[in-house]
């Protein structure tokens, strides 16, 4: 799809949220470059720090960190859209989910970056200490509670609202629409009304896989020795069972983080393509290899452990790549973000 097409679709889609008011959101044939766009507002909101969703409720609170990317031309009465983008394990970078911020709030959508290890030093800070000491379960603790925020907003619509992962935040971005983990972090707060997951690891499945009905829309590349793509397939089955529609999108040529990685390619040591877990209906979690459960940083240390592969993955930026991701992004926004539908 050229980015003209992709101009027309987003401007359409934006023309029709802001009724007729369009002056201020005049589009670029390509998406907005950062150098014209806001640094973004650094801002707090509670949360609280639960190793698993069974905890959730009965964790130890915490001060969320993000930064907030105002859109432009939204006003109270005329809210914008939002998203919710939740970073990879190496942390925020700037040539992405910053980029994707400014971009979006260039494009008249708000945008907030969650910074869930700025928050959590005291608990680790070093790259492996935090994908053992800093759960899933924590990141969706810091997006729901983003959610809450966003929805107190005038200029944003709440109900309207997208959650956007990388990797690691994938791995969250897909938890999050399961109805169990809705529940049990916004029993009765609003709900994500779609879900976007880049190159997310499909190492859990839900023994209850209903889903709050939000779409999904799941991007991956061929060459990303980090995902399993028949266990991605397996669910994205799950979540169509449980009420979502899901896209399912595998770039041929990609590598893990096409969008913002390094020119040159690099080789990290481990992956974690192999592991596999499920989550309970109580929100406990166990490995299916051992059935060890997850209940703390050691069993969770020795359950990676286990199940961690050698071979190592490539990491590798690429333009055209983004280009195509970016523009189906733009299309399932589009139709996603109408408030047509509202998640249960």
């Amino acid at each position: 799809m050229g980015m003209k097409l992709v101009r027309s679709l987003v401007c359409a889609f934006l023309c029709m949220l802001t009724t007729g008011t369009t002056a201020a959101l005049e589009l670029p044939d390509e998406w907005p470059s950062i150098a014209a766009t806001s640094a973004g507002e650094r801002i707090s909101f509670p949360t609280s720090n639960p190793f698993t969703i069974a905890e959730v409720g009965n964790a130890p609170s915490n001060e969320a960190r993000a930064t907030y990317f105002a859109p432009e031309g939204a006003s109270a009465a005329v809210p914008a859209p939002a998203v919710i983008l939740l970073h990879g394990a190496s942390g925020v970078k700037s040539t992405r989910s910053l980029t994707y911020a400014r971009q979006f709030a260039s494009m008249g959508i708000a945008a907030l970056v969650i910074d869930a290890f700025a928050s959590r030093r005291d608990l680790a800070t070093s790259f492996t200490d935090r994908l053992v000491e800093i759960t899933e379960a924590m990141l969706l603790a810091d997006a729901y509670g983003g959610l809450k925020w966003l929805d107190q907003r005038p200029e944003v619509d709440g109900t309207r609202v997208a959650m956007m992962g990388f990797s690691y935040g994938g791995m969250a971005t897909l938890y999050a629409v399961q109805h169990q983990v809705a529940e049990a972090y916004a029993p009765d707060g609003p709900r994500f009304a779609a879900h976007v997951a880049f190159y997310a690891p499909c190492i859990a499945r839900f023994e209850d896989n209903r889903t709050t009905g939000a779409p999904v829309l799941m991007l991956m590349g061929r060459g990303d020795q980090i995902i399993d793509i028949d266990r991605c397939g397996e669910v994205a089955a799950d979540l169509r069972e449980g009420g979502s529609e899901v896209e399912m999108i595998v770039y041929q040529d990609a590598y893990h983080m096409w969008d913002g990685g390094p020119v040159q390619a690099w080789r990290p040591p481990h992956h974690l393509a192999d592991c596999k877990l499920v989550v309970q209906r109580d929100g406990s979690v166990y490995d299916e290899n051992t059935w060890l459960p997850m209940n703390g940083p050691l069993t969770r240390k020795l359950i990676l452990a286990l199940c961690i592969n050698g071979d190592g993955y490539l990491i590798q930026g690429d333009d055209e790549v983004r280009a195509k991701s970016n523009a189906a992004v733009g299309r399932f926004l589009m139709r996603h973000l109408r408030g047509e539908h509202q998640p249960s």
